[in-house]
């Protein structure tokens, strides 16, 4: 709630519509203090136990004493080391990653569905002042396959969303095209929420969705036309078996689509990002339960590797810019404060990294990247 509360002093006017500056570094670091002791409050205050009243512990045996000195050791040192591991922005390991995925989607879901309705993704911005901010989302879809010439008059049959959210892009493909779509996540309130919302809108029997992981698929080989992966690329720890599952699911010929966050690409001469660069990565990776970033020169690589076919790529950051200041100032009332407040620290920490975000855009860091390529016919 304080940072929320700090946050809408950033909002300002200037000469026409309301727009956000970019942070002071004076800002950002108050931010940053603000944020550390919010952490540790949140995160520590299991810790911190008022034990029973000494009557009540006389009377209790030692085997079944509920406050025992080892169990709050433990509670502290670990609620120290997850404090300081955020603060510190440490790398999570891939399982750490797995379980962290599924379980800041399960918290964070509905209450992005209560604010922005069933698409978890970015908008289009064009003309780049649109306030139908939902349509802004459904358009993005739409732009996106016409960009992919994926064509209505051969409209694919079988689809994949790897990544699916609670499916708001499956079934609008699936309406779209009359075509069946399964869609896979590593969060059961998303795939359970996807199936409601799919009975409801009378899509049931051409939308369904499950609890699967992209690196791993359940699926045949061969078995879709149109692979979509829409923001879901930059969670794969291993972007190298993330394509090749794509790869592997598609049938010879099948049109691959990925639309994801990527890191710029390195300029000539140049073997990494910035530690600046790294550093602002490495919190929002923190926030988000992301691996390390790529670019899209990088992606283009993995699919080269795969024999794909009319590679092409493009940069829409542009495009979705309005899309994180939208998203902040949606933030800025009492609905989804409330709303906030009750879906804990995680999500309250993705709500703070939406400012780190809107950064590493203004920066040129962090690009909205479009690919998509065709599976070789004789694979």
């Amino acid at each position: 709630l304080l940072l929320l509360i700090f946050a809408s002093h950033l909002y300002r006017h200037s000469n026409g519509p309301e727009t956000l500056k970019p942070l002071s570094q004076h800002n950002l670091t108050n931010m940053k203090i603000l944020f550390s002791i919010c952490a540790l409050l949140t995160t520590s205050a299991d810790a911190f136990v008022i034990p029973p009243p000494k009557s009540f512990v006389a009377s209790t045996t030692a085997s079944k004493q509920q406050f025992s000195s080892s169990t709050q050791l433990h509670m502290i040192a670990k609620t120290v080391k997850r404090v300081r591991d955020s603060i510190l922005s440490k790398e999570r390991s891939r399982e750490d990653l797995k379980i962290g995925i599924a379980g800041f989607y399960d918290r964070s879901s509905q209450l992005w569905e209560d604010v922005w309705g069933e698409h978890m993704h970015h908008g289009y911005y064009i003309p780049e002042d649109r306030t139908d901010h939902v349509q802004a989302q459904i358009d993005l879809i739409d732009e996106v396959l016409k960009w992919a010439d994926v064509d209505p008059s051969k409209p694919p049959t079988k689809v994949v969303d790897v990544g699916c959210g609670i499916g708001g892009s499956s079934r609008h493909i699936a309406a779209k095209y009359g075509c069946s779509a399964q869609g896979i996540t590593l969060s059961p309130y998303q795939a359970n929420r996807g199936n409601e919302l799919a009975k409801e809108q009378g899509l049931a029997d051409q939308a369904s969705f499950q609890v699967a992981d992209a690196l791993d698929m359940p699926f045949d080989d061969n078995t879709f036309d149109l692979i979509w992966s829409l923001e879901s690329g930059e969670h794969m720890p291993d972007k190298k078996k993330f394509v090749n599952e794509l790869f592997r699911v598609a049938t010879p010929g099948g049109r691959i689509i990925v639309v994801t966050w990527c890191h710029r690409d390195l300029e000539e001469g140049e073997t990494s990002l910035t530690r600046k660069e790294e550093r602002l990565l490495a919190k929002i990776n923190r926030a988000y339960y992301l691996p390390r970033w790529c670019s899209v020169d990088d992606y283009v690589a993995l699919m080269k590797e795969q024999g794909a076919t009319d590679i092409r790529r493009e940069d829409w950051s542009y495009i979705i810019a309005p899309f994180w200041k939208a998203v902040i100032k949606s933030s800025l009332n009492f609905r989804s404060v409330a709303g906030l407040a009750k879906s804990g620290f995680s999500t309250q920490r993705g709500a703070y990294a939406m400012f780190l975000m809107l950064r590493g855009f203004n920066k040129g860091l962090i690009k909205f990247g479009l690919l998509t390529c065709t599976k070789p016919e004789d694979k």
